[in-house]
C-alpha cells in the first residue's frame, strides 16, 4: 500500500457565524461564488457533480456551472455520456464547490429535471463555433480508436455545417433544484464551520452541523 503524506497546514482565512448568513440560500452562494471569482479562483465556477444509476454505483466528475438563479443550479452535457444516462434513470445528483484560495466549500443536493429546449439553444449558440462542433463529434465517454478519429469527426461536422451549427438532439441541459446546501468554512484545529439549509415547506431552516 502506498502510504499518503502531506504538509498539514491550518485554515486561517476566515470565521463562519449563523449571522453572517442571509435567508435566502441562493443568493448567500452567488455571494461566494463572486467573493471566490474576486479572490483569484481560476475556474471558481468548477464543481464536482455526483450521480449514482439505478445500481447505485456512484460516478463523480468535475463540470462547469453555468447558471445559478432561484430556479436552480445549471449546467450542460451530452446526455447520452454516464451521467446523461445516470439522471435518466435516477434524475437525483449532489454538487461540491470548493474553493482552495478562500478555504471554502459548498454541498449541494436535489433532484435535477431537464431543462426547456430553447434555453439549451440559447446558450449552445453563444458556444464558440469550435466548442459546438465538438458537442456533435464526441461520442462521450465511448472508447475511440485514437484522436485521429475525434479530430477526423470533428472535420466532417464542420463541412457538414458550414455556417450555422445546430442544437444536437442529444446535447443539452440540466438544472438541479436544491433540497439542502451546506456552506463550509475551514477553521483552525479541524474545527471548520458548518452550516446547512434544508428545505422547510415554502422556506429555509438552517442548521450548524459539527465539523
Amino acid at each position: 500500500m502506498t502510504e499518503i503524506t502531506s504538509r498539514r497546514f491550518e485554515y486561517t482565512e476566515a470565521t463562519l457565524d449563523r449571522a453572517d448568513l442571509g435567508r435566502d440560500p441562493i443568493a448567500q452562494f452567488q455571494t461566494w461564488l463572486a467573493e471566490a471569482a474576486a479572490a483569484g479562483t481560476r475556474e471558481p465556477q468548477a464543481m464536482t457533480l455526483a450521480t449514482a444509476g439505478t445500481d447505485g454505483a456512484p460516478s463523480a466528475r468535475v463540470v462547469l456551472l453555468r447558471g445559478v438563479d432561484e430556479r436552480g443550479f445549471t449546467w450542460y452535457t451530452n446526455r447520452a455520456s454516464l451521467k446523461g444516462r445516470d439522471l435518466a434513470a435516477n434524475p437525483r445528483a449532489a454538487l461540491v464547490f470548493y474553493w482552495e484560495l478562500l478555504q471554502r466549500q459548498v454541498r449541494i443536493s436535489g433532484d435535477v429535471a431537464v431543462i426547456p429546449e430553447d434555453e439549451s439553444a440559447a446558450y449552445f449558440a453563444a458556444r464558440p463555433r469550435q466548442s459546438r462542433l465538438s458537442a456533435w463529434a464526441s461520442p462521450q465517454g465511448q472508447v475511440l480508436p485514437g484522436r485521429a478519429a475525434l479530430e477526423a469527426a470533428t472535420r466532417a461536422m464542420d463541412e457538414r455545417y458550414p455556417e450555422e451549427v445546430p442544437l444536437p438532439p442529444f446535447w443539452g441541459g440540466y438544472r438541479l433544484s436544491p433540497e439542502a446546501i451546506e456552506f463550509w468554512q475551514g477553521r483552525r484545529s479541524r474545527m471548520h464551520d458548518r452550516f446547512r439549509y434544508l428545505l422547510d415547506g415554502d422556506g429555509w431552516r438552517i442548521d450548524r452541523l459539527a465539523p
